[in-house]
């Protein structure tokens, strides 16, 4: 009878499910045949021709704008920006370029090493004026960037003045495949803890990252800090090889779970790894996402390593890319991830166009390999959270473009002409008297920027005049706003060492590059610091992975 009653259910179950898949399809039709209605109505009695392509094009975007910002439409003219994001290559001269207020055109702000832009000679600073004939003054950065792009082996003539140089120079350029470096620098921290800041996770940046474990371990590493700060993710089966490294071989890392069951898949180790005992400190914060956070969770769930600094992003999502008729492509959300302990790190649900910060009242307790509690629904929570020194106002507005003096830039520029070598990347600080013509130029040439205390002390005053509190309150506002008064001697005085380690990452770049920038910047680095405190005492860093 029992059995007679189960499959009763089973039966209703799948007739119900049936009808659901009926009703479903029938909707589909439906809403098609309205949408390709209106379609046609809008082509054959709209009052202005319509351009086919835009208007399409604005119903994809709008039908996928009520889904989740991953979920993005590539025409057939943006195929390369998709195989650029998946591959971390592009064509183009491989340099960074940032627009200047002051006289309207885009400079070169860093070259990379070995790559066209720096082949040809071009520095800091050298601002573009034409490209194949073209005047760039003006031209926004994305229309100048745009035309120093394009394919590989194609070439074009740039035209570009040098700081105190009065005539301007043309030099041919042959454009190459770049590859945004993924791994851009890893080195010795100390005799015996070893770096490797990883930026992306593109094709075969595995690879980099085994060579560079072996490479420091041949130098004397025993205990390793990786840096996933910068990195905002990309492919997951380069994750699970980079895990591969210090996990044991058949351990399911990962599992992947979607509408469709080939989107369901347990990615496991496959080969014997390099070191699974070395400890490991994971540097993340809020731009640590999707393959860096199956990454640092996976670490972290299976005790593997300590995870250092601010909570990740929280991306638990899976994108396919798929192929589309005439050369478009369509970047699909097919599945959640789903690490070790089980959690998902999906902190936004998106529903029907609305996003939904998961509560903390809905997120779930995970237990680690080792029985320590962890949460589902808001990225991955560090073990030990530091918190990264903050920018002050005045260092942002040097590194702005809203600074219409250029007055960084233009010192660094002046810095080079007169140095033709500075200190090892590694301990380079620029001198108190650099510092300090700096602070005077900086002065003659009016530099300015938004006092956050000003504005605010503004609006409280407006404030109080509207609920009437102004005048009882006079002399008080009177002597703060004296008070906060503009005094850039003072202000570049009170932040000197902040602004004096701006100076320096731009001078360092001039010189050794994006990996000595790295290098460089490691001295100031307060998570990096405590980092290599952690890794010093052992029974600290045994006692955060055991059971509690």
């Amino acid at each position: 009878m029992r059995k007679i009653l189960f499959m009763l259910c089973l039966a209703l179950s799948a007739g119900t499910y049936g009808q659901d898949k009926v009703n479903h399809n029938l909707e589909v039709a439906k809403q098609m045949e309205i949408f390709s209605s209106i379609y046609r109505y809008l082509d054959m009695m709209y009052v202005d021709t319509l351009n086919v392509k835009d208007v399409v094009e604005s119903g994809i975007r709008g039908m996928l704008g009520s889904l989740d910002p991953y979920t993005e439409y590539y025409p057939p003219t943006d195929r390369k920006e998709l195989k650029s994001m998946i591959t971390g290559k592009y064509g183009g001269i491989g340099a960074v370029v940032t627009y200047r207020v002051r006289d309207g055109y885009c400079v070169i702000s860093e070259p990379y090493y070995a790559m066209p832009a720096q082949e040809a000679g071009l520095r800091k600073g050298d601002a573009i004026l034409a490209i194949d004939g073209e005047d760039m003054k003006g031209k926004e950065l994305s229309y100048v960037t745009e035309h120093l792009r394009g394919d590989a082996g194609t070439s074009f003539m740039l035209k570009y003045q040098r700081p105190g140089e009065k005539k301007a120079q043309t030099v041919k350029i042959t454009r190459r495949t770049i590859q945004t470096p993924a791994l851009p620098y890893y080195g010795m921290a100390n005799d015996s803890v070893g770096y490797i800041n990883l930026n992306q996770f593109t094709e075969d940046c595995s690879k980099l990252v085994r060579n560079a474990v072996i490479s420091l371990k041949q130098r004397g590493m025993t205990a390793l800090v990786l840096d996933l700060r910068s990195n905002t993710g990309g492919s997951l089966t380069e994750a699970v090889e980079i895990l591969n490294l210090f996990l044991p071989k058949d351990m399911t890392l990962v599992k992947t779970r979607g509408k469709l069951v080939k989107a369901n898949h347990d990615y496991k180790t496959t080969k014997l790894p390099i070191d699974t005992v070395m400890p490991i400190v994971t540097l993340v914060g809020g731009m640590t996402a999707s393959a860096s956070e199956i990454t640092c969770g996976t670490l972290q769930d299976l005790d593997r390593g300590v995870v250092l600094g601010t909570k990740t992003y929280g991306k638990g999502l899976v994108q396919t890319p798929l192929d589309l008729p005439y050369n478009a492509n369509l970047k699909l959300t097919t599945a959640h991830y789903y690490i070790p302990s089980g959690r998902c790190v999906q902190a936004i649900q998106y529903k029907r166009g609305k996003n939904e910060v998961v509560a903390d009242s809905l997120k779930k307790e995970f237990l680690t390999r080792n029985g320590r509690t962890v949460k589902d629904g808001g990225g991955i929570m560090p073990d030990i959270i530091v918190q990264p020194d903050t920018m002050p106002n005045v260092v942002y507005y040097l590194h702005s473009a809203a600074d219409s003096t250029s007055t960084l830039l233009d010192y660094v520029v002046d810095y080079v002409a007169k140095h033709d070598t500075i200190a090892p990347a590694r301990s380079f600080v620029v001198s108190d008297a650099d510092y300090e013509e700096f602070k005077q130029r900086a002065i003659a040439a009016g530099f300015q920027y938004d006092r956050e205390s000003s504005r605010f002390l503004k609006q409280l005053k407006e404030v109080a005049k509207f609920e009437g509190y102004y005048e009882r309150a006079k002399g008080e506002f009177d002597a703060l706003e004296k008070k906060l008064a503009h005094d850039l001697a003072v202000e570049l005085d009170y932040h000197k060492e902040a602004v004096k380690q701006a100076i320096t990452a731009d001078i360092v770049p001039c010189y050794y590059y994006q990996s000595g920038t790295i290098e460089n910047s490691l001295q100031f680095d307060k998570q990096m610091n405590e980092a290599l405190k952690l890794l010093a005492d052992k029974e600290r860093y045994r006692a955060i992975l055991s059971k509690p």
